[in-house]
């Protein structure tokens, strides 16, 4: 399928932000000295009111263009606090594994264990997978165990962990999320809630608290700009894509991370990374791609567009 030049321009910018997220994160709990509870408090905040006057403005723009109804979502009207802790535990975990993780290793994870989740759960839910998708999600699993495997080359164990921890959630998340309603109000009430949990959090941590003016601009332009305008463009293009598209374009985040790293951050690529990658991006690519059987439970779907 040939993308329109306009959502294909969008397109890249939604990859760029989520792989910005990354960057942004690891940019400043590396040479700021902000702490991650206070980045991550930074970041949902910022990010819910962007999302809040995203979605404030689009219904205002709805209603004067006559339409005969707008149900509005904003701040916190949409969402649940349910998918809302899981969300704070993404953007938590995701912080506090990015001290010690470098960007391409962080974003491969992520990514890595965020579809293989949501896969997983297909299997769970009765989905029959053909012996292509079978052994694309072997490989998948198996670049994971590979990646975090101890040896020389190994990422902390801890950060890891952290970031395992993150795309459990975040699959969580997406798939909660699923068939909620405008995703947009829906991830704008999201992020207030979230947004909640982080302050709360940041609070009743006082002592470890430590913040400066680059790691708050940080913080900002990670929520504000590729949190809170990323997802919204995201949620744009994803009228215009086939589900297998949208996922696999998402496959592009990590590289584009790890080459982010590499080029601003002076970060290295080492051969665990690219071995790993090509595992877990091909294996996820081939179950994608393939025709998946549907799954024995009626009503039972699992969603392949989700967000990083």
């Amino acid at each position: 399928m040939m993308l329109a030049p306009k959502i294909l321009l969008l397109t890249c910018l939604s990859m760029l932000a989520f792989a910005g997220n990354s960057l942004l994160c690891r940019l400043a709990l590396k040479h700021t000295a902000i702490d991650a509870a206070s980045f991550t408090s930074v970041r949902l905040v910022s990010g819910a009111i962007v999302l809040a006057l995203i979605v404030l403005l689009r219904d205002r723009a709805a209603r004067k263009a006559g339409a005969a109804k707008v149900q509005s979502n904003v701040a916190g009207k949409g969402g649940n606090w349910i998918s809302a802790l899981a969300l704070y535990t993404y953007a938590a975990a995701f912080s506090f594994a990015y001290t010690t993780l470098p960007t391409g290793t962080g974003a491969l994870l992520l990514f890595g264990t965020v579809q293989a989740g949501m896969i997983g759960y297909g299997l769970m839910m009765g989905e029959r997978f053909s012996l292509p998708q079978l052994v694309g999600l072997g490989c998948a699993f198996a670049g994971l165990i590979w990646l975090v495997l101890p040896g020389v080359a190994a990422p902390p164990l801890a950060g890891a962990l952290l970031m395992l921890l993150a795309g459990i959630s975040w699959a969580v998340y997406s798939l909660r999320a699923k068939g909620a309603g405008d995703p947009t109000a829906v991830t704008a009430g999201n992020f207030s809630r979230a947004a909640v949990f982080a302050l709360v959090f940041s609070f009743a941590t006082p002592a470890s608290a430590s913040l400066d003016v680059p790691g708050i601009a940080y913080g900002l332009l990670s929520g504000a700009i590729a949190s809170g305008m990323g997802y919204a463009i995201w949620y744009t293009v994803l009228r215009s894509l086939p589900a297998t598209s949208a996922a696999v374009l998402q496959s592009s985040v990590p590289v584009l991370a790890a080459i982010g790293g590499v080029l601003l951050l002076g970060e290295q690529f080492t051969l665990r990374l690219v071995v790993a990658a090509i595992a877990i991006l091909g294996g996820v690519s081939l179950v994608i791609l393939q025709k998946r059987v549907p799954a024995a439970k009626a009503g039972t779907q699992v969603p392949t567009q989700n967000k990083l």
